[in-house]
């Protein structure tokens, strides 16, 4: 049976690169499986952005977290990763947050070696905890998880504080500890991103942040090198705010908005990507009478 978290594990181990939008909510989500992407990645820093407003510093709860991941889970069947950034906590928190998750419909979480409390991978300013800490947390991950397919991803944010051959040194630590994929935050050459996925085991994750540390690479030279995900955690977002003020100022500056003013989606086609279709069939189908 070809459910969500075997179909991810199968995904990554081809290390092709595939490519994964963050999502920030279930409408996100609807229009990244419309557009034909094969996994979604639920994005911390893009839920803090949408939901609350604030900035990627370690405000968004567990519990407003799970909230999405369920809201997400219940109009989609790709695989979902999720950003449990540092398993808000310590190595107890850790297992409590992976139950947390995978019960909400999440198929691989992602863990981050950041003090607390964290902040956006690409803002300065960055610490981060003792490897062996951190190696203590993807242990007590990969014990709480059911799913023996539920992912469990090692992030470290060293790159920026240690350099690279310390990031490497962590990144194996945490796969001696469990992690199923490493993933090395901000590296900024492609020559690293190389020596990272040819040093490492396992498959990686490479995090492309529009306007971030990481530079935008070709998705050719990010598959050669064997990357498992080219992920691009708020390329939806950061086109939905464009969205936003491109609508709002023409609104505010002309007064009306028509569907013929090219900065709105059609209203039927607003009704088709969050699946009014589909409710009206189920109204039909048990309709009175």
């Amino acid at each position: 049976m070809n459910t969500p978290g075997t179909l991810l594990r199968h995904i990554v181990t081809d290390r092709r690169a595939v490519l994964v939008p963050g999502v920030m909510n279930a409408l996100a989500a609807r229009i990244a499986e419309d557009e034909g992407f094969e996994a979604l990645y639920v994005t911390g820093a893009g839920v803090s952005n949408a939901y609350l407003g604030l900035p990627d510093v370690a405000f968004l709860s567990l519990t407003q977290l799970a909230d999405h991941v369920a809201a997400i889970r219940n109009v989609t069947n790709l695989p979902l990763i999720v950003d449990g950034d540092t398993g808000f906590g310590n190595a107890v928190n850790t297992w409590h947050t992976v139950r947390t998750l995978e019960r909400a419909g999440a198929n691989a979480i992602q863990l981050e070696d950041q003090e607390f409390p964290k902040r956006c991978g690409h803002f300065d300013g960055k610490s981060v905890i003792g490897a062996d800490e951190m190696a203590r947390k993807i242990a007590s991950a990969a014990e709480a998880r059911h799913d023996p397919d539920f992912l469990i991803i090692g992030r470290t944010d060293a790159y920026a504080t240690e350099g690279l051959d310390a990031a490497l040194d962590r990144a194996r630590r945490y796969i001696a500890a469990g992690a199923d994929m490493t993933f090395v935050e901000a590296p900024r050459r492609i020559e690293d991103i190389s020596r990272i996925a040819a040093e490492l085991e396992v498959p990686q994750v490479v995090n492309i942040v529009i306007g971030g540390k990481t530079p935008p690479m070709e998705h050719a030279e990010l598959a050669e090198a064997g990357v498992g995900i080219a992920l691009y955690a708020n390329a939806a977002l950061q086109g939905a705010m464009l969205g936003m003020k491109t609508a709002l100022s023409a609104l505010k500056e002309s007064g009306k908005l028509t569907e013929e003013s090219g900065v709105v989606v059609p209203f039927e086609e607003r009704q088709r990507l969050v699946g009014k279709p589909e409710v009206d069939a189920i109204e039909n189908k048990f309709a009175d009478g």
